[in-house]
């Protein structure tokens, strides 16, 4: 589905493993202890870690930066690069510079808009949108040459190429579209929103598999392990693309421990998920909770990882 581009991620998934990432975010500050804390907790646990970008646009130590703090801790990073805040000499110039620091994968995405961040005043740039984005690394990978059509001269990035699907989101009809497009553009693995409704997420990959994506692509599904049922409600009320079920909300408040309850589902998904055919893996989102992976992965018996 790509070139051989270095990235321990592709390999893995081109082997035919049943891959593991997970999702760090950088702090609030210029300390980068914290990442490489999370790291070594996640090492040996999972197989490459996304890196978000100023996610919910709040400003944060950057992706590249925070991928070289995990680099040297022993995780393969995934950098997360969105189009709100750069140009595109500014996200060619990040893409060089990301390859140059050892740097082999990147998730092009929107970006969350900003007026729900810590600086709603902000201009966004949206010079490109994301498929374009996507387009732009595969032609630099690819092709060689800059989004101008200038060659580049001497070592151009090899990424492997990533970008994000939200299956539920209405209309499915225009949801698939805008999916076959990225993979069209380049995109060489997805990884999906946050899942909780399996059977449904079992038609859309279905429909997947129909258009033939799943061959053309790496898929992998998106897990966030609830906390508690208040979280629950909130992200089924607040969240578009996440459809909770009744009855998970339901077991949740009827629990003792919903966070051991919680733990136990992200479990049973992820034995739900390895049967779904056309999916390479999970992508498990526990930001502010990551030490709970360790955990999931190994009940999930899903460790040793290769």
């Amino acid at each position: 589905m790509s070139l051989n581009t270095g990235s321990t991620l592709e390999r893995l998934l081109k082997e035919g493993h049943f891959l593991v990432t997970a999702e760090i975010g950088p702090p609030k500050n210029a300390d980068a202890s914290v990442l490489e804390e999370k790291a070594r907790m996640l090492r040996g646990f999972i197989d490459a870690a996304n890196i978000t970008d100023n996610q919910t646009a709040v400003v944060r130590l950057s992706s590249i930066a925070s991928a070289v703090h995990i680099l040297k801790a022993g995780i393969e990073p995934v950098i997360q690069m969105t189009v709100r805040d750069r140009n595109r000499i500014a996200l060619q110039s990040d893409l060089l510079g990301a390859y140059s620091l050892g740097i082999r994968n990147v998730v092009c995405m929107s970006g969350d808009h900003q007026v729900i961040g810590n600086h709603p005043d902000t201009k966004g740039v949206y010079d490109l949108d994301s498929i374009q984005l996507i387009k732009a690394v595969r032609n630099m990978r690819d092709k060689k040459e800059f989004l101008n059509g200038e060659i580049i001269k001497g070592t151009a990035p090899c990424f492997f190429v990533g970008a994000v699907a939200s299956p539920f989101l209405q209309p499915e009809e225009m949801n698939l579209i805008r999916l076959e497009k990225k993979i069209r553009a380049g995109a060489d693995f997805i990884q999906t929103q946050c899942i909780y409704d399996m059977r449904k997420f079992e038609c859309w990959m279905a429909q997947v598999r129909e258009l033939g994506l799943s061959h053309r692509a790496y898929f992998l599904a998106g897990l966030m392990p609830l906390k508690s049922p208040r979280v629950a409600r909130y992200m089924q009320d607040n969240i578009p693309g996440i459809e909770i079920p009744e009855t998970i909300i339901r077991r949740m408040e009827r629990a003792g421990d919903p966070a051991k309850e919680g733990i136990k589902l992200a479990v049973e998904q992820i034995h739900w998920l390895k049967t779904i055919e056309g999916l390479h893996g999970v992508h498990i989102m526990a930001v502010g909770w990551e030490e709970v992976i360790p955990e999931i992965v190994d009940r999930a018996g899903l460790t040793p990882r290769p």
